[in-house]
């Protein structure tokens, strides 16, 4: 970044801005950064508990809403938060204004309830900045090409800041959450987890992908395309002025910042998943567009895919979607039976997905063998498996989730002390 003032964007979720007792411990948060020297930007979501609650007065007058209007609604839970914490600031004497999404202006697609971002101008922030003020932005929204405002879905406000830290050349975004930092795994099922110092994008990526809940995807996505160094860590951990070379949590940096060569860097599991077998298709050309292209146009998400064939012309397709889609998928494959021509349609909502992740996989073989052998030797069967360049993951019966888990993780070498 041009200059040598250490530029900083800070984002806290809903639990972190909970009540008026977080909101003031965070705005002491802020003004340590600001104390040391920083120009900060501060994003903030909803309080804890608030999102929901405006969602479900929309649903309570009709269910089947306008978009434009939900976006309204439930888009003011961070002005709230924005104005609260400025106050806040305020009060500790650091110059503060809040600013909504639209303020910025922070431009999105039409795509009202999950907008993508098309545009940030950074201007008027780095103005804040210049004349020592603080500005506090409501994530997750923006104004659309209609001048409606919109929201960015799930994990909006991790993304907000992303875009908001690429827009005013940030050396950092830093997120604040509950839990202070990633771990090789969920720490609360392998005491042994480690804190991660640094990840690279991919790794966070695809982790984020299969089920770890640290970082939003779209927003890990952002970051690697926009070169935004991110850093997780926890708001309800006391600690000193959080300058360079004194970083508490994990960052998620380039792939060449990473000195330690690692097999792999962490295991995630989802529960979120559902299996769907579609048995004895007759074995034709084109049979495969005929099931995935009318769940596409559904929106049904598929993930893991395997097919096989008999020797009777035949074959079974067996796929992944989330438990949401389940009942829209098995209606969706009732609905082309005639088309497709199968003798069974098998669903299973009792299953897990764990993924082992790691760049290391690319310049190293037997990762796939480890985890298949660690599975067999406790008896866990695997029902589905599919890899990248840097992930391998399987399902398996969701009983054996923390036993399978806890297997590979130490399987992997990642227990700490």
């Amino acid at each position: 970044m041009p200059g040598s003032v250490p530029r900083i964007v800070m984002k806290f979720g809903g639990t972190s801005v909970g009540d008026l007792e977080r909101i003031r411990a965070v705005a002491a948060r802020v003004k340590q950064q600001k104390d040391a020297g920083c120009d900060v930007v501060v994003v903030v979501s909803a309080m804890a508990g608030e999102t929901n609650k405006l969602v479900g007065y929309c649903n309570a007058l009709s269910p089947l809403h306008d978009p434009k209007e939900y976006d309204s609604i439930v888009a003011t839970g961070e002005q709230v938060t924005s104005g609260l914490l400025a106050i806040a600031l305020q009060a500790l004497g650091v110059k503060s204004r809040s600013r909504a999404g639209w303020q910025i202006p922070l431009v999105t697609d039409s795509a009202h309830g999950k907008a993508g971002i098309v545009s940030v101008d950074g201007t008027s922030l780095l103005a804040d900045m210049a004349d020592g003020i603080v500005p506090v932005v409501a994530g997750f929204q923006g104004i659309g090409p209609d001048q409606r405002i919109t929201t960015l879905g799930r994990g909006g406000s991790d993304t907000s800041a992303v875009a908001i830290a690429a827009a005013v050349q940030a050396d950092r975004c830093d997120i604040y959450t509950d839990v202070d930092g990633i771990y090789t795994t969920d720490p609360r099922i392998v005491a042994k987890a480690r804190k991660l110092d640094k990840i690279t994008y991919e790794e966070m990526l695809e982790l984020a992908s299969v089920g770890a809940k640290v970082l939003q995807t779209r927003s890990v996505g952002l970051a690697m395309r926009e070169g935004v160094r991110v850093q997780v860590l926890s708001s309800f951990v006391e600690g000193e002025a959080l300058v360079e070379g004194k970083l508490p949590g994990s960052l998620v940096v380039d792939e060449d910042e990473i000195v330690e060569d690692k097999l792999v860097t962490g295991i995630a599991y989802s529960r979120d998943e559902a299996k769907v077998s579609v048995r004895r298709i007759p074995d034709r050309p084109g049979i495969a567009a005929a099931i995935f292209g009318p769940l596409s146009e559904a929106g049904v998400n598929v993930d893991m895919i395997v097919q096989s064939t008999g020797a009777d012309g035949t074959t079974d397709m067996t796929f992944t979607t989330g438990k949401a889609d389940l009942p829209r998928a098995i209606s969706t494959l009732e609905s082309v039976h005639d088309n497709v021509q199968y003798e069974e349609l098998l669903t299973d909502d009792d299953v897990v997905k764990i993924s082992v992740v790691g760049t290391g996989m690319r310049s190293h073989a037997g990762v796939a063998s480890t985890m298949f052998r660690t599975l067999s030797e406790r008896s866990i069967n695997i029902q589905v498996i599919s890899t990248s360049e840097i992930k391998v993951s399987v399902l398996v019966s969701a009983d054996y989730a923390e036993l399978a888990v806890r297997a590979l993780h130490t399987a992997y070498g990642l227990d700490g002390v």
